[in-house]
């Protein structure tokens, strides 16, 4: 009787621990809220985090970015398969956790760290994954070894992605331990390893080569050498997975602006132009002299959602086609100076800008001595608005390439102008490079452009598209300026109604204020 009674106050608090125990779980996990099997963390419980799970892989999220949504999506599948490993993905919104972003360092956007074994200081970067695959593939690399590279290659004949294959004569070699460096920091592409010499002797190569192949076909090859570091061979892995040229689209832009290649040439053109074939064969023919030292972009101006880059680079549709140079570290950028885009042109200004000699294209170029002496006004970024839309002058301003014939041979009539109307003192006429000044106001056209800009208050631009002769131009100046003159007469009583309105609103205040006293 004795021993049932020991035996059942021993399951009873045997039941009791385990009950206890579950409640504290349960506890545990309040402190722990999910979505789709990720953490959502703040900085009240991430050391908790950190402590509880051997690897923890985080995603700094700004969930107003799109590139933020695709790879929240690809985290939550991710979840699914990992659910059971020692492996737990989460989720800070950097908007909100502004200071645990701030005490963990991250600056950057699409920030994705692992942490290990509770370790703060030292996480390991993650690749910015396409998809849930590039983070398993990712984790599974680093926990592995270049022997799971070891592939039969006849399983690749009929794929359509590039796959990077490594022939090397050791597997031990420290060229697999970089190679496999390179396949872990790349998680989207796919790679293997062969020692099979048919394979090599199939493309007339030797051993410790690199090859990226598709379908079967050889696209390129890399031999390995003593100097080679991993992010040499990152950089070519990258490059000729590209194409020679790649179109900026929401799909592409990811890749374009985490390439390795730092300098960027980008062609604004029109798709749906008649020169475009011409064009685009000529950027992509002078591209390939130029691989993996300058990246070649080219951007569609009649595509909407290409705005904000357009706007970055304060190009307008009307200008298309150009083409800009830019280095993605100190983001100054260089204009092509030329009306002509043949292969020659497009690569003497590539070497040109690698070489040093590249002009860079400046918001304003320095106001010339003596640039109001002269009958034609010379014009730079930082005089244009001021004298343009000084509200008691007309002013009529040529906006030039200084590479255009067309611009060139318009100098002369400018000059004729200016003569003719010199006596006339509310009257400038001036010009201004429009390749070298950023031109920060809304006008349509190409260049070269005629402008007139009315002595009013309100900020107005016409474009002449008349005869270009002195007397048409005068003509139209007139028309415009009898125009503003009446509309002079309307903002003149609109500006006093206004400052009248303002004063009795002051006297107003005083009254008040004094009465309040």
């Amino acid at each position: 009787m004795r021993t049932q009674l020991l035996l059942g106050v021993t399951a009873f608090c045997l039941c009791v621990f385990v009950v206890a125990d579950k409640q504290a779980d349960r506890q545990a996990d309040k402190s722990f809220p999910e979505k789709d099997g990720v953490l959502q963390l703040k900085k009240g419980n991430f050391n908790r985090a950190l402590r509880k799970y051997k690897q923890l892989l985080v995603h700094f999220s700004a969930p107003l970015s799109g590139e933020d949504r695709r790879i929240s999506a690809a985290f939550e599948d991710a979840a699914a398969e990992l659910q059971g490993s020692e492996v737990k993905l989460a989720m800070i919104d950097v908007a909100k956790e502004k200071d645990l972003a701030k005490e963990l360092n991250v600056t950057g956007l699409a920030t994705i760290r692992l942490y290990i074994s509770g370790d703060k200081n030292n996480p390991v970067p993650c690749p910015v994954p396409q998809n849930s695959a590039s983070i398993l593939t990712w984790l599974k690399r680093r926990a592995g070894s270049a022997a799971d590279l070891i592939a039969d290659l006849s399983q690749l004949d009929a794929s359509e992605d590039m796959t990077v294959v490594g022939f090397f004569k050791e597997v031990n070699h420290e060229y697999v331990q970089l190679f496999y460096a390179a396949a872990i920091d790349l998680p989207d592409v796919n790679f293997a390893v062969t020692q099979n010499n048919e394979v090599i002797t199939k493309y007339g190569l030797q051993h410790d080569v690199v090859m990226l192949l598709k379908k079967s076909q050889l696209i390129q090859a890399y031999k390995m050498m003593p100097q080679t570091s991993k992010e040499m061979l990152i950089i070519f892995i990258t490059v000729y997975q590209m194409d020679p040229v790649t179109e900026y689209t929401g799909q592409t832009a990811t890749q374009i602006l985490t390439s390795p290649v730092f300098n960027h040439a980008l062609l604004f053109v029109n798709k749906s132009s008649a020169g475009f074939k011409e064009i685009h064969s000529a950027f992509n023919g002078a591209a390939e002299a130029f691989r993996l030292k300058i990246l070649f972009v080219w951007v569609d101006v009649d595509e909407p959602r290409n705005g904000r880059l357009m706007e970055y680079f304060r190009v307008r549709s009307f200008e298309a086609p150009l083409i800009r140079l830019v280095n993605l570290t100190d983001h100054v950028t260089y204009h092509l100076p030329s009306d002509t885009l043949d292969v020659q042109t497009i690569k003497s200004f590539c070497q040109s800008y690698l070489d040093g000699k590249a002009k860079p294209k400046m918001q304003s170029e320095p106001i010339p001595e003596g640039w109001d002496k002269q009958p034609v006004k010379e014009l730079v970024g930082i005089t244009l608005e001021k004298v343009a839309f000084n509200p008691n002058n007309t002013v009529f301003v040529l906006f030039y390439l200084p590479y255009s014939p067309e611009s060139r041979a318009l100098f002369p009539l400018w000059e004729d102008l200016a003569e003719a109307l010199k006596e006339r003192e509310d009257v400038v006429v001036a010009r201004i490079d429009a390749s070298a000044n950023d031109i920060n106001m809304s006008m349509q056209g190409a260049y070269p452009s005629l402008c007139l800009f009315p002595a009013l208050y309100a900020e107005r631009v016409v474009v002449y598209q008349g005869k270009r002769k002195v007397k048409d131009l005068v003509k139209f100046l007139d028309k415009e300026m009898a125009k503003a003159k009446k509309y002079r007469v309307k903002e003149d009583e609109d500006r006093r109604k206004y400052i009248e309105a303002a004063k009795a609103e002051e006297a107003k205040k005083a009254n008040q204020t004094k009465d309040e006293l």
